[in-house]
């Protein structure tokens, strides 16, 4: 069976042969001067049948050589047409490796993030129930359960990452609103350390989903009064530009090193501030770091340690492509 589905691959080489035989033979006819003698013929025609099985039994035996080969990886192409599908085959393998290496990353980083995520939240757990064995105090107890709330907010929303596309809707929205209705959340946090919220705009409008949106805005928020000591500030600023427009979240808190900046939306990177401060699992800017990638957005940051820290989220100027694809589907 393998010889008879060898011999349909080389029926080029098959008709060729034939081609050629059939006219020699021709040649030999038309020519009144020859001699022609059928015993002479079918000689020379058994002669040619003979190579030509010679000649099929010899690439049989390289094809076979071939598909032994190609188990160990390591095969010379028959033809151009084997040598382009080898190289596609090769490419193939390649992207294959790539999209493996891809998924077991990403494997472990959510074997990471679930092991550092439930190792935080116990913190606040045993800590509320020691406070159950004491005099509450209310304010440490709304604060352990705002930790609570968002290190689950992170997981649900780490979980979600990879199927944004489902769930999203670009929009308008008031970015100052949605700050405001923040700090609202957290006001009993900027009572209790005396930090003061300034807000320097009333109104500005962006493109984007207004519920990722919050939760990018909670992070920063966060982690500005995560880092900002008793008595300090956090200010909310805008700034619109012929080329973006910027919402500006800047505290006078703890800051930033110099060699942690670049760092600092890493996945699970706390460097020297979240190393000083328990309370850090290095998810939070990470999250909404790429979160804002995916909206269309970025964040970037500024500091000075012992002084201030900025982050500053990047919005384009009412052209966002999301919005333009979702609102043509429509």
């Amino acid at each position: 069976m393998k010889f008879l589905c060898f011999l349909s691959y080389e029926k080029p080489y098959i008709y060729l042969y034939l081609t050629v035989f059939l006219i020699s033979a021709a040649v030999f006819f038309t020519e009144s001067n020859l001699d022609w003698e059928w015993d002479t013929f079918f000689y020379a025609f058994s002669l040619t049948a003979i190579v030509l099985l010679v000649f099929l039994f010899y690439r049989y035996q390289q094809h076979l050589r071939a598909i032994r080969q190609m188990k160990l990886g390591d095969y010379e192409s028959l033809s151009l047409e084997g040598e382009y599908a080898k190289t596609y085959i090769e490419e193939l393998n390649r992207e294959h490796i790539r999209e493996m290496n891809e998924i077991q990353e990403k494997q472990h980083e959510h074997y990471d993030f679930i092991v550092s995520w439930f190792h935080e939240i116990k913190t606040p757990i045993s800590v509320l129930r020691l406070l159950q064995q004491t005099d509450l105090d209310p304010t440490s107890l709304r604060e352990e359960i705002a930790r609570i709330e968002n290190y689950v907010d992170q997981a649900l929303y780490y979980a979600k990452l990879d199927s944004f596309n489902q769930d999203y809707d670009i929009q308008n929205c008031d970015i100052i609103q949605i700050s405001k209705a923040i700090v609202k959340s957290h006001s009993k946090t900027f009572f209790s350390k005396k930090i003061s919220i300034n807000i320097l705009a009333n109104q500005l409008e962006v493109q984007s989903d207004p519920k990722w949106l919050q939760f990018i805005v909670n992070q920063i928020v966060t982690n500005s009064l995560k880092y900002t000591e008793a008595g300090g500030e956090i200010t909310i600023s805008t700034v619109a530009t012929p080329q973006e427009k910027q919402l500006i979240i800047q505290d006078n808190g703890i800051g930033i090193s110099k060699k942690d900046l670049p760092r600092i939306f890493n996945r699970g990177f706390t460097g020297e501030t979240g190393r000083k401060h328990a309370k850090s699992t290095g998810m939070g800017l990470y999250l909404a770091q790429q979160l804002s990638n995916k909206l269309g957005h970025y964040i970037s940051c500024t500091s000075e340690v012992g002084v201030f820290s900025k982050f500053v989220i990047h919005f384009p100027i009412d052209s966002d492509p999301y919005y333009i694809l979702q609102k043509n589907e429509q």
